[in-house]
């Protein structure tokens, strides 16, 4: 699964797909963690879903109003403090 080629592609900041994801760390409506080929993935907005899953594929497609994309680099703490930290 490591050698999956990772891509985002956004859309008018409402729909975002993606490739090289490991795996879905946790979601709602306003935040979407993901492991990816290159790192953990914070994505961050309001009304989020995932509407597409196929990790066979390692296919993610989140819709919703997205406001940020981050990859946590993985010394500093992690996603979950620097979110309520």
């Amino acid at each position: 699964m490591g050698d999956m080629p990772h891509r985002l592609t956004l859309e008018e900041r409402s729909k975002l797909t993606m490739t090289g994801v490991q795996e879905v760390v946790s979601f709602d409506d306003t935040a979407v963690v993901l492991h990816t080929a290159l790192g953990t993935l914070v994505i961050q907005g309001r009304e989020l879903s995932l509407k597409q899953l196929s990790l066979d594929g390692g296919q993610v497609a989140v819709e919703g109003t997205i406001s940020s994309l981050v990859y946590e680099e993985p010394r500093q703490g992690g996603w979950m403090r620097r979110l309520f930290g």
